[in-house]
């Protein structure tokens, strides 16, 4: 009489958890098209578009494209991470990264600094607008650095020495944290 009553229990255990399992295993939705830019990115893409027409813009690039490191715990810093739009110069090296505030930009403004930080501490430079910027800033902020001479200093990423670079995303490494 035990032995039928375990049986029976455990059939009707074995039933539940089949039940279940069937259950919780999900259905995938259909697959939708959906637009790359919104509106905001493509207004300042057509912008960036017309001031620099002879550079190439490219829109949301991965961190993992712009930034490398011998650490797999410093790159995870930055994976998931997206530049809004990169400005490359005729040669393809990057003449600036320009990045346009969101609807959340405010929640996130800690995060976007630390972005911002991240980028230049590479060498890069950053444009950071609130607002969809107009050809005029675009041209202010971009054109004249095109016309720049080049001194020794300019053919290196940036200004600011290596040493201090490490001691300066040391000091953001241990904010974010």
């Amino acid at each position: 009489m035990y032995y039928f009553i375990t049986i029976v229990g455990l059939l009707l255990i074995t039933a539940l958890l089949l039940r279940r399992l069937h259950e919780n295993r999900r259905q995938d939705s259909p697959l939708k098209r959906r637009g790359i830019l919104n509106i905001s990115e493509q207004i300042t893409l057509m912008r960036l578009q017309a001031v620099l027409p002879r550079h190439t813009i490219l829109a949301h690039v991965s961190f993992d494209a712009l930034l490398t490191t011998k650490y797999a715990h410093t790159r995870r810093k930055y994976q998931g991470l997206v530049a809004d739009f990169v400005v490359l110069d005729q040669q393809h090296q990057v003449l600036a990264i320009i990045e346009i505030a969101d609807e959340s930009y405010v929640n996130r403004l800690h995060q976007k600094h630390y972005q911002d930080s991240l980028l230049e501490l590479a060498g890069y430079r950053v444009l950071r607008y609130s607002s969809i910027p107009t050809e005029q800033e675009l041209r202010e902020n971009l054109v004249p650095d095109l016309f720049e001479p080049l001194s020794p200093y300019a053919m290196t990423p940036t200004a600011i020495p290596p040493a201090e670079r490490v001691m300066k995303y040391n000091v953001l490494t241990a904010k974010s944290s």
